[in-house]
């Protein structure tokens, strides 16, 4: 959904945090459409604007039953703003936030967001966890882990916001990580 872009603000919904693995520290804020404001609506989908951790915007939208997630002051500018998953796609209840941890409200750099895809095969959903690098000018997906087929699938997501978010050349797809049977 492009065309979307503005400042967004929002109260954050933090659950407590834990570290990861290389430093990075996690919280958690929810996901409820309910909680957002409507920024743009017409007969092919919707954007709004929600909560993000300590007020960062987020920017969620919806276009032909696929969703789109962005971050930033300018949110409906970036990579992140036209990235969606191939088939039919919804939302996870919780966003996961990375971010260094070293002062009260970080800014974030990463987050790992579960998203639900509609198999052809009529079989139950797949589930993929999409990690997002966070940098100005440069947010958008960097990998999809199947959280069905890959073990410790939420620890690998950690390893490669750790290892990638900031480094991430958005022009490169996203890192598919195998095995990955999601769609």
């Amino acid at each position: 959904m492009r065309g979307v872009v503005g400042a967004l603000a929002g109260a954050a919904l933090l659950l407590p945090g834990a570290a990861s693995a290389a430093g990075l520290v996690s919280d958690y804020t929810d996901v409820d459409i309910d909680q957002c404001t409507v920024i743009e609506s017409d007969d092919t989908g919707a954007a709004w604007a929600c909560p993000g951790l300590g007020g960062y915007p987020l920017m969620i939208a919806e276009g032909d039953l696929r969703m789109f997630v962005s971050f930033g002051l300018n949110p409906g500018g970036e990579k992140a703003a036209e990235q969606t998953l191939p088939p039919f796609n919804r939302l996870g209840a919780k966003l996961e936030w990375l971010h260094p941890g070293d002062d009260a409200t970080p800014p974030p750099v990463a987050t790992i967001l579960r998203w639900y895809t509609e198999r052809e095969t009529g079989e139950a959903e797949g589930q993929v966890l999409v990690v997002t690098q966070i940098l100005p000018g440069a947010t958008c997906h960097i990998a999809y882990i199947d959280a069905l087929a890959v073990k410790n699938a939420n620890e690998a997501a950690r390893q490669i916001a750790n290892e990638t978010a900031g480094r991430f050349d958005c022009a490169e797809e996203p890192e598919i990580v195998q095995p990955f049977e999601a769609f």
